[in-house]
This record gives structure tokens, sequence and C-alpha cells, in this order.
């Protein structure tokens, strides 16, 4: 049978289910923050965003899962590979960061609330940790096909670390604040401290010689 299915309505599809998926973290969050992570249940979600609990898993494999979604990581792989023609390694970086701080800006509470249960969930600081590796090797391969490297080179592999840890610590950081300031204002200046957007571009230097 063949495919019927339009662009349009595969698209309008696809924004559905993303709706969904915000409406779930939502509202897990709101009860997270007033009767606690532990204590909120995958049924009780489930109630507050009026579907079932074998509809949140549909969505999400775990309740862990739903404060570690962020819709933000595929913009970003987007930013850095839309990079225009002449354009350094860490100027793609720095705009990268400024775009996403201003798509962020409306969901600043909920990266705020995110990030502060990343730090006090015990099985979600085991689980941030996991998401900081796929972060790197992600990384890695953005910077490899920039600089002509390969993905898993011990330079790339190292600077993908320093890029994820530093802005990891900025996150923290502006955790600790209480979320004064912007954060990403906190994570170039992270990377500015590592030395990340000067290495980066010597190495994109180093390949092109």
């Amino acid at each position: 049978m063949p495919n019927t299915i339009t662009p349009i309505a595969r698209g309008l599809r696809e924004r559905k289910k993303l709706k969904t998926k915000e409406a779930i973290q939502r509202e897990a969050m709101r009860l997270f923050q007033e009767q606690g992570y532990e204590e909120t249940t995958i049924d009780q979600i489930a109630e507050a965003a009026e579907i079932s609990p074998s509809t949140f898993f549909n969505y999400f494999p775990t309740k862990e899962d739903v404060v570690l979604y962020d819709r933000y990581d595929p913009m970003i792989v987007s930013l850095i590979e839309a990079a225009p023609p002449g354009e350094t390694l860490s100027q793609t970086i720095r705009r990268a960061i400024d775009e996403l701080a201003r798509v962020m800006e409306p969901d600043r509470e909920m990266v705020l609330a995110r990030a502060r249960l990343g730090l006090l969930a015990p099985a979600l600081r085991a689980r941030f940790w996991e998401e900081l590796q796929k972060a790197q090797t992600l990384l890695g391969g953005l910077i490899g096909a920039r600089t002509g490297r390969a993905a898993d080179d011990f330079e790339v592999r190292v600077l993908s670390m320093m890029f994820v840890t530093a802005s990891f610590e900025a996150a923290l950081e502006w955790v600790r604040r209480g979320g004064e300031g912007g954060m990403f204002d906190i994570v170039k200046e992270a990377l500015e401290v590592s030395g990340v957007f000067e290495r980066l571009d010597a190495l994109g230097s180093s390949s092109s010689c």
C-alpha cells in the first residue's frame, strides 16, 4: 500500500507530537516542584497531562527522561552545521550560543528548574553524566566535520570534553547564583577561561595547512 501521508500532514503530525511531549514535561516539572521528584509518580504525571500512562511511555522511556529532554539540542546542531563560508569555528559556536540564548529565554524558569533537579536527585545526576558523554560524542562529530579531523581524533575528543565540562560548570554556576544573569553569558565566560575557543580555531587552522 503506497504511503499517502503528504509532507505537510507529516509535518503537522510531528508538531502535534512535539507539543504533547512538551506539555507532558511542563506538567511533570510542575509536580516535581510542588511535591518532589521522588514523590511524583508517572501515573500522576499522566493524569495531569490528561493522557494515559501507556501514552506517557510513548514519549518518555522513564521519569528521568522527562527532566533530561531538551528540545534545543537539535537546534544548536543545525546552527553549527549551517555556518556561513569563512566563519571560524569559534565564531560559529559563539553565534550558535547567542541564538540559543535568545530562543531559550521564554523557557528560562523551566531550564533553571531542570538544572536544579539534576543537582538534587541522585538518579538524575548519574543520567546527566551519561548525557554529557553523548554531548561529547555529538560535538566531536561536528568539530571533526568542520576541521577535517576524525571524530575520534585525540585532540578532537579532548576539546569536545573541555567544551562540555566547561559548559556544565557554567550551568552549575548559574544554578548556584539562583538563575541570576544569563546562563549562556556564563557559558561563554567558562569557554574563554578554558581556552576552548582559541584551541578550536588552532585545530581548524592546522587542519587546513
